[in-house]
């Protein structure tokens, strides 16, 4: 392992353990298992919070399907993206059966299964991520370690009653993904898919939290955590759309080159309008008597 991967590694591990230090346990609140929406229908409790489930479940055998099955329809050139994409659609499809399980009879235990494929899905994204715009060696060797990661956080949660591990599993790639999008060079074309699903992820985050309150708003028809699951799985749908139009970036530039350029050029553009403007001359009109 080189030099500047032992350190990198150390000092997060370093600041990992400052944090767990300096700040206080955080536990599961029993609040989060009442939901709004409670209803049965056909005979299933909490029956939208459990059908509204189903779209990761296509989305993740459609994303399967189409990596494994078909000649690699993505056109992934390196062996890391491979299996990061893989364990990525695994996630999500295993998102659809643990939040099913969960919202069935929702209590921690229960919570257990429906955290565990989103912290797969979780973690693969940001192995992703290193491998296409940082390092394809680290990337692809950082897989399992995050895999494991989030693997442990959930361990964590469960038998010490503390979330702040798993917070960090979860929030941190919120901000490390779209920032990396924009501030670093793709290898491939399509780099706003990914801020399109980092907003909807957000959306749904916000649904989330008004999950009474939007069920108010519907009159009693949908309630936030419905509509947040349907949101949520908006995020893989992009991630494969974006996967199956992409294509190797020739010139390697950011989203935030891309954006100062495009500035640059509204602003000139501008100019010459202005220009134009100032130099044009009305022409006098002469009566004929």
């Amino acid at each position: 392992m080189r030099r500047g991967t032992v350190v990198t590694w150390t000092a997060a591990i370093i600041c990992f353990l400052v944090l767990m230090i300096v700040t206080p346990s955080i536990p599961q609140s029993q609040e989060y298992h009442d939901f709004a929406d409670q209803r049965n229908f056909f005979g299933i409790p909490n029956a939208l919070n459990v059908l509204s489930n189903l779209p990761f479940l296509v989305v993740g055998l459609i994303g399967l399907i189409l990596l494994l099955c078909h000649g690699n329809y993505f056109k992934l050139s390196l062996e890391g993206e491979f299996w990061g994409w893989a364990f990525f659609f695994i996630g999500v499809a295993a998102v659809s059966f643990g939040s099913s399980y969960y919202h069935l009879n929702p209590n921690d235990a229960r919570l257990v299964w429906d955290r565990l494929p989103m912290t797969i899905a979780f973690t693969s994204i940001v192995a992703i991520f290193i491998i296409e715009r940082i390092d394809e060696h680290k990337g692809t060797l950082s897989i399992l370690p995050l895999l494991m990661a989030g693997i442990v956080s959930i361990i964590y949660w469960r038998f010490f009653d503390d979330l702040r591990p798993y917070a960090l599993v979860q929030f941190l790639p919120c901000i490390a993904i779209p920032l990396m999008a924009i501030l670093l060079p793709p290898m491939y074309t399509h780099s706003t898919y990914w801020l399109w699903a980092a907003g909807f992820y957000l959306l749904a985050k916000v649904e989330e939290a008004m999950d009474k309150t939007i069920y108010s708003w519907t009159h009693h028809i949908f309630s936030g955590h419905t509509i947040k699951h349907l949101c949520a799985a908006m995020v893989p749908l992009f991630l494969t759309l974006m996967l199956a139009k992409r294509t190797i970036e020739a010139d390697r530039q950011s989203l935030l080159e891309l954006w100062k350029f495009s500035w640059r050029k509204v602003k000139q553009n501008s100019v010459v309008a202005e220009t134009y403007t100032s130099a044009y001359t009305s022409v006098p009109v002469t009566e004929s008597s």
